[in-house]
């Protein structure tokens, strides 16, 4: 990469900083702990940059005990000059100003996040307090804010052999009232990701808070990375891995396949997640689609009268990691979860199809094991349709009513309009005469519904409370899922508060992440929190949801023990009582159900849903200490 200056006016000022404080979701996409955390990866991407750049090699995290995170690379650093547009270091400039960064071209980044460094100023916006020190020209140089008001001006605090930044930053209580206390295993998955990503970088994650340490080297990059996420699975040949320069686009594409039948494809662009795929995406699937079509003909395995295999086959099985470095990437949204730079499909088809054809040659054995794969998946989804097919024929006329025992609201504006899972008929009755008619809709189910980690296709189809649900929920399912004709933009979970109800929920979870995830990506799902207790004392009475808030008021209020209510069950509650804790928007409690981690998440369903004991056992046996509020 070619050497240019490196000083202040290579900085570029968009707008100020004053919007962040008012609508902080705007920048961050939430205040509650995945925006928390957010605030780390704007601070942490600014020194990926710098390793993507070449200019750094390690990257440290530490969180603190007085809530603070301090982010050090070993990068090159923030200039420290006035800036001739704003008047004032360049430091503060970059750190108070709204989208001011590093100018794009290949002179400075030739790829990044976005623009360089344009985060660090929501961070410091959203944080009573921010430290930064810069290392460069033989001094440190130091500059302090709070709530992101400059205390004085930029100084040099001592010497230094050394360059890079640090960054030192508190979370401001008043913008993230749910938490500011760091996740350290949401920050290590996070960590261990970027390390995949860029090979050779080393990372550590210190947690003064518990003493723990954590250090990421990976040499082999994202081959490492699925390596990683095949490891407790029957994998099938060898790891395919290819990086190659396209047209100023960088693509890197690792992948096996596995005996499983979900797939786990994860995309990044510029190290950043693209969770909602995109461009590079889509055109990954073709060209594999097209390379193993291609492949499976010229060695006749696929004869001539023979249907093409479809992206659904050849996906079965599949992980891969899928990453590329762009110029000046298209994100379609703030969030950056999905790309659209149109030049990305060619590169990806280009340097995919090529290297991967050139594998199935040179590699006949593992070709054979993934051509059996794709064709067994190709018979078990055109079985699978035909069963489909039957049940659908079937429902035809149903589909025209809606299911019986499903209480609808009287509003025709899914905005507006709720719809209650609730179990069991006792239930369905509360929630019935205590719900808003006009908005909310409750529909009961009998019993614990389907496993569906485990259940083929046709018994999903064939299962009536599943079939009540699709059909209240009007969207269809599988290949024929359209999220445009959603009934209700917010489902909710309202499910006993014992084991049983523990039970029915995860196995709802397990039905709307395999097969209705893109209502649950669309922020539709949510699980009801009813109160735990009702606690009495003369004329007055509490609701409680927690034990910590239970026993709190137990001892202020010196309440005895026979006056403690304890609610197992909705049914225990009139509908007064219903309504007033659990289904009034003005005072209830919901969790909003959110893939953070899908790769996490498809792991933790396999343990928790599946036929094999002994990683289940595991998985309970070491997270039995954290468990609260259960019922034996």
């Amino acid at each position: 990469m070619a050497e240019q200056n490196y000083w202040a006016d290579n900085i570029q000022v968009l707008e100020w900083l004053e919007p962040v404080r008012k609508r902080p979701w705007m920048y961050i996409g939430s205040t509650d702990e995945r925006g928390l955390h957010h605030l780390v990866w704007e601070i942490v991407d600014n020194s990926i940059d710098e390793a993507m750049a070449g200019h750094c090699d390690t990257i440290k995290v530490t969180l603190w005990e007085d809530g603070s995170c301090t982010v050090e690379d070993n990068g090159r650093w923030i200039p420290v000059e006035k800036h001739s547009k704003t008047g004032v270091s360049t430091l503060e400039t970059i750190l108070t100003v709204l989208h001011a960064g590093w100018k794009f071209g290949w002179g400075w980044y030739k790829v990044s996040g976005w623009l360089h460094w344009v985060g660090s100023s929501v961070v410091n916006a959203l944080s009573t307090k921010m430290e930064a020190w810069v290392h460069r020209d033989w001094k440190i140089h130091y500059l302090s804010f709070n709530t992101w008001k400059t205390v004085w001006d930029i100084e040099v605090i001592g010497k230094t052999d050394k360059t890079g930044t640090i960054i030192k930053f508190y979370p401001d209580a008043e913008i993230f009232k749910i938490t500011t206390k760091f996740d350290y295993k949401t920050i290590k998955n996070r960590l261990r990701q970027q390390a995949y990503l860029t090979k050779w970088i080393t990372i550590y994650l210190n947690d003064e808070r518990s003493s723990e340490r954590y250090k990421y080297y990976f040499e082999w990059g994202i081959k490492s990375y699925v390596n990683f996420l095949n490891k407790k699975e029957d994998t099938i040949g060898d790891i395919f891995y290819v990086e190659k320069e396209a047209k100023d686009i960088l693509v890197e594409v690792s992948m096996q396949y596995n005996k499983e039948y979900s797939n786990n494809i994860i995309s990044f662009v510029n190290n950043i997640h693209t969770p909602e795929w995109g461009s590079h995406l889509t055109w990954f699937r073709m060209a594999l689609t097209r390379t193993i079509n291609k492949y499976a003909r010229d060695k006749w395995i696929l004869k001539e009268k023979d249907q093409n295999l479809t992206n659904d086959d050849v996906v079965e099985g599949l992980t891969c990691v899928i990453s590329v470095k762009v110029v000046d990437p298209q994100f379609e949204w703030q969030t950056k979860g999905k790309l659209g730079t149109p030049e990305a499909r060619w590169a990806v088809d280009s340097v995919f199809a090529e290297k991967f054809l050139e594998f199935l040659e040179e590699d006949p054995n593992t070709a054979k094991k993934i051509i059996e794969k794709v064709f067994l998946a190709a018979k078990a989804r055109l079985a699978a349709r035909a069963a489909r097919d039957t049940v659908i024929r079937k429902w035809a006329l149903e589909w025209m009513t809606l299911p019986g025992k499903l209480a609808d609201c009287s509003s025709k504006d899914p905005v507006k309009s709720e719809l209650y899972i609730v179990e069991g008929d006792s239930a369905w009755g509360s929630a019935k005469q205590g719900r808003n008619r006009e908005h909310q809709a409750i529909l009961p189910l009998r019993g614990k519904i389907l496993n569906t980690e485990q259940a083929r296709i046709d018994k999903i189809f064939a299962n009536q409370e599943i079939k009540n649900l699709i059909i209240a929920l009007w969207t269809s399912i599988w290949e024929s899922f359209d999220i445009s004709k959603l009934r209700y933009h917010r489902i909710v979970i309202m499910t006993d508060a014992d084991v049983d109800g523990a039970h029915i929920r995860t196995l709802l979870l397990t039905f709307f992440f395999r097969y209705l995830k893109d209502i649950i990506k669309n922020g539709n799902l949510f699980i009801a929190q009813p109160p735990l207790y009702k606690l009495s004392k003369g004329k007055k009475s509490w609701y409680v949801f927690t034990e910590s808030e239970k026993e709190k008021i137990i001892e202020e209020e010196s309440i005895t023990w026979e006056n403690i209510q304890r609610y197992k069950g909705l049914w225990e509650m009139n509908p007064e009582q219903l309504w007033e804790t659990t289904m009034d928007p003005s005072v209830r409690k919901m969790y909003k159900v959110w893939i953070e981690d899908a790769e996490k998440a498809d792991e933790i369903f396999k343990i928790l849903m599946w036929g094999e004991v002994a990683p289940r056992r595991r998985f309970i046996q070491n997270r039995a200490k954290d468990v609260k509020n259960l019922d034996v």
